[in-house]
């Protein structure tokens, strides 16, 4: 599935939740099928910076698509970490870079998240990137 794909079929399951208690449940499940980071990766280096829980992630190149894996302190941020890592993971560098994530604002995650959360997802997000841009040098 392509990025777009993916983040379409995340919309419409966020759309079947009637409120926002609902759907922070369901964040919470997803951050349980997070595929988890392994602990030799849980250093300061693969620390998001802007967090205001821990959000460890780790990014490499299976062939030429990159495979992240993430863990979270806390499980909202897990969920949100999730999501991404749903998105994303498994895409092609260029991909990753060129994807929009307008699908966060069409879910209404960040205007339902403290603005400390928010700008921890915005931060989750650059990295995401930060490591699509630096695995797509070495693919060249």
């Amino acid at each position: 599935m392509t990025i777009k794909e993916i983040q379409e079929e995340i919309i419409d399951e966020f759309s079947m939740f009637d409120d926002w208690m609902q759907r922070y449940e369901y964040m919470i499940e997803l951050g349980k099928s997070l595929p988890l980071i392994e602990e030799k990766y849980k250093t300061d280096d693969n620390i998001i910076k802007g967090c205001q829980s821990k959000v460890w992630v780790h990014a490499e190149l299976d062939g030429d698509k990159l495979v992240f894996t993430a863990d979270s302190d806390a499980i909202i941020t897990k969920g949100i970490i999730a999501i991404l890592i749903r998105a994303f993971s498994n895409q092609k560098p260029q991909d990753i870079i060129d994807a929009d994530t307008e699908f966060i604002d069409e879910i209404g995650l960040k205007e339902h998240l403290s603005p400390t959360r928010a700008n921890g997802l915005v931060s989750m997000i650059k990295q995401l990137k930060l490591y699509a841009v630096a695995y797509q040098t070495q693919l060249k």
